[in-house]
């Protein structure tokens, strides 16, 4: 009887024990950083990051209840990255998110365990952040957006609109280091294979935008090509009024631009890619490990027309193309 007894404390006692740890992974609050360019106030970012926290809402997860979320933001300037980056590994999050290449090059910089999060990157594997795309091998994984690839079809819409052009110039930042050369190379066999010629301008700062325009009219630039970058997604309203000041049909890198009043957009819908992520966020969570978490390319893609911009600035687009668009703006 006496053994029968113990049997019995020892199941009980084990049961018991079971259930605490149970209960105790129940309650745990999962703490994930964001480590963005744009802040929450900005309706950009709001649109974005409000796509993967309710794609984490549909996973079950929710602020206040089971998870906290620690976002960071550059502000468009870049050197404020790594400090950032070093910020959420002190506060040891249990994942880091990132909404560029950049941002999770200095995710990477700040820490080789804690798992990374690409909401959206161009050339993953190019850069290092990965191994390869079906196996990453390290702490990085997440969604490709394509966007160097996806540059020769960009540039070919923006000669379908504007037929006759024969000079583009192209806008960037070249304090973003690890992409701008990427983004101006793929610019530059795109602009070849097409017969364009290239003027290419920098923009360091909103300051700059002013000298730039007025450089492109000097040089009688036909169209305007804006490469992808967190700064000029903060002013992107200045940014096409500008465009619509100096004339300048324009192609951008994201929707907000076209929102704002850009002419066009064609790329992976960022809202869809920011969604999906959070998919991966779930699967960190729950053990998986990111070096066994294949990359994913995009599977939703969005060309958006203003066709109130069009009329302003005396285009006719082509029918065709308003056909294949996914949504024109009037």
């Amino acid at each position: 009887m006496r053994l029968i007894g113990l049997a019995v404390i020892l199941i009980l006692s084990l049961t018991l024990a079971t259930l605490a740890v149970g209960a105790q992974s129940a309650g745990k609050v999962w703490r994930i950083g964001i480590l963005s360019n744009v802040p929450l106030t900005d309706p950009e970012g709001a649109r974005l990051w409000g796509a993967f926290i309710q794609g984490l809402r549909d996973l079950g997860y929710v602020e206040g209840q089971n998870i906290t979320i620690e976002h960071r933001s550059s502000e468009g300037k870049f050197e404020r990255l790594p400090d950032l980056a070093a910020e959420l590994v002190r506060l040891k999050v249990d994942v880091i998110v990132t909404p560029a290449l950049h941002n999770a090059l200095a995710a990477k910089q700040a820490t080789r365990t804690i798992p990374i999060v690409m909401a959206s990157s161009g050339d993953p594997v190019g850069s290092g952040l990965v191994a390869s795309l079906a196996r990453p091998g390290g702490n990085v994984t997440g969604l490709s957006a394509l966007g160097f690839e996806i540059v020769g079809k960009q540039l070919e819409l923006l000669k379908e609109i504007v037929p006759r052009v024969s000079r583009v110039a192209v806008l960037g930042n070249p304090t973003s280091q690890e992409v701008y050369p990427l983004w101006l190379g793929q610019v530059k066999v795109a602009a070849r294979s097409l017969g364009v010629q290239l003027q290419i301008l920098e923009a360091r700062g909103p300051d700059d935008f002013e000298k730039a325009f007025a450089a492109m009219t000097r040089e009688r630039a036909g169209a305007l090509f804006v490469l992808g970058d967190g700064m000029f997604l903060l002013h992107r309203t200045r940014i096409a009024e500008l465009a619509a000041k100096h004339r300048l049909p324009a192609m951008y890198p994201v929707r907000g631009f076209v929102d704002a009043g850009g002419l066009i957009v064609y790329g992976p819908s960022p809202r869809d890619n920011f969604r999906r992520a959070a998919t991966y966020v779930d699967r960190i969570l729950k053990g998986a490990k990111p070096a066994d978490l294949p990359v994913e390319q995009p599977t939703k893609f969005e060309l958006v027309i203003n066709l109130k911009t069009a009329t302003a600035l005396g285009l006719t687009i082509p029918q065709s193309l308003l056909i294949r668009a996914d949504q024109v703006i009037e």
